[in-house]
């Protein structure tokens, strides 16, 4: 398959655009889509499931679950809930965003909570035939949103379960920095883990917004050719999900978001 057909839409990318109205115009469009779970639950997850089957598109993604470093019972079973929406869907994997240090804790003790969480989790999403994707993110997010910052953690945290029940997203806007991202790439492939791609682009200076300061892609600094070709030696020849956290796209209608999108990732992998 060529790299420009395994474009897929994050909605993410055009947030306030109508779930139903964004799978049918990924389905005109032929490409799939990466799904979250606020749309998912305010349309309903029946109908959310019935939306895509009937539109014949392809969900690559359900985001997100994680938000276990404290993994309280109240966490695990939304976990849970998250993972059967992920199978209903139709989503191979389920993102994991591991949530930062909780009140009064530490890096270390929240990274054990999600070893602990993962330990009750990934049996169950083994049953469901959903993998969980495991997504590093950039340092700066360690505090309050995920203290998994790097692919080899990432990897550590999955070795203890099989490749098909824990697996890592490789998304470039959250390692492009990180000095060890290709042999953590390499290993990932050689283990079988690479169970989600997603591109966004890093542009400089960094917005005040830093959450949602994604750039399109080719508009920073990430070289999007050396990834693709890396994840492509390790054996991933899978979707690649363009998720971009962008106020200024947000603010625009999707249909123009996902047109825009998909040129540019035409160019950027072309």
């Amino acid at each position: 398959m060529r790299a420009a057909d395994r474009f897929s839409f994050n909605h993410a990318t055009a947030k306030f655009w109508d779930q139903r109205e964004a799978v049918e115009a990924c389905a005109r469009a032929g490409v799939g889509i990466g799904l979250w779970r606020e749309p998912v639950q305010e349309m309903g997850l029946e109908a959310s499931a019935k939306l895509v089957q009937d539109a014949g598109v392809a969900v690559t993604s359900l985001c997100r679950g994680g938000f276990f470093t404290d993994p309280t019972p109240a966490a695990i079973d939304d976990n849970r809930r998250a993972i059967d929406e992920a199978a209903a869907l139709g989503a191979p994997a389920l993102v994991l965003v591991s949530g930062g240090i909780p009140a009064g804790g530490t890096i270390d003790g929240a990274r054990e909570g999600v070893q602990e969480a993962l330990s009750v989790l990934a049996p169950y999403a083994g049953e469901r035939g959903v993998t969980l994707a495991i997504e590093p993110l950039h340092p700066m997010f360690a505090s309050d949103r995920c203290v998994v910052t790097t692919i080899g953690e990432a990897l550590d945290l999955a070795a203890p379960f099989p490749a098909e029940q824990v697996g890592v997203v490789v998304d470039t806007y959250h390692i492009w920095w990180d000095p060890q991202v290709w042999q953590g790439i390499a290993r990932a492939g050689r283990e079988g883990r690479i169970a989600s791609f997603q591109f966004a682009d890093w542009v400089t200076p960094l917005p005040a917004g830093v959450l949602t300061g994604r750039g399109q892609l080719g508009d920073g600094c990430i070289d999007f050719k050396r990834y693709l070709a890396e994840v492509d030696a390790a054996g991933f020849t899978g979707p690649i999900e363009v998720e971009l956290f962008n106020d200024a796209l947000w603010a625009r209608p999707g249909a123009e978001v996902l047109a825009e999108t998909k040129a540019a990732f035409e160019r950027v992998v072309s």
